[in-house]
């Protein structure tokens, strides 16, 4: 009966342990967009596409991140419960995503305050 109630116990705490977040789950940090006050709207153009290509991949392993811990979780709760020990959680990878996410909203403003005219599509 012990054993029972420890497994349950394991199983109920085992999906909130540390599951990586969904990509979009990940809030954005907050970047001043005066660093970007000296840019051109050609420059900010361009640091526009290279911080979404970088959010994207980050994004995407932020995804395989969360991906794997549901199936360590998994495996977890169904054949091994040792499997828990690979539940990864979050971390770097959702730090440096809110980051990149903060980044594009700071050249977003700065590109506003401009008049740029450049236009932002939210994934």
């Amino acid at each position: 009966m012990n054993t029972m109630k420890a497994l349950a116990a394991l199983a109920l705490s085992l999906p909130a342990a540390g599951c990586a977040s969904r990509s979009e789950d990940v809030a954005a940090s907050y970047v001043s967009s005066s660093m970007y006050s000296g840019y051109s709207c050609r420059e900010l153009s361009a640091e526009a596409q290279r911080v979404s290509s970088a959010a994207a991949t980050a994004a995407g392993m932020q995804d395989s991140a969360r991906t794997r811990d549901a199936l360590a979780t998994t495996a977890a709760l169904v054949v091994f419960w040792p499997a828990a020990f690979f539940v990864g959680g979050n971390g770097a990878q959702a730090a440096e995503l809110g980051r990149l996410k903060g980044q594009m909203q700071a050249i977003e403003e700065a590109s506003i305050r401009k008049h740029c005219g450049i236009t932002f599509r939210r994934a």
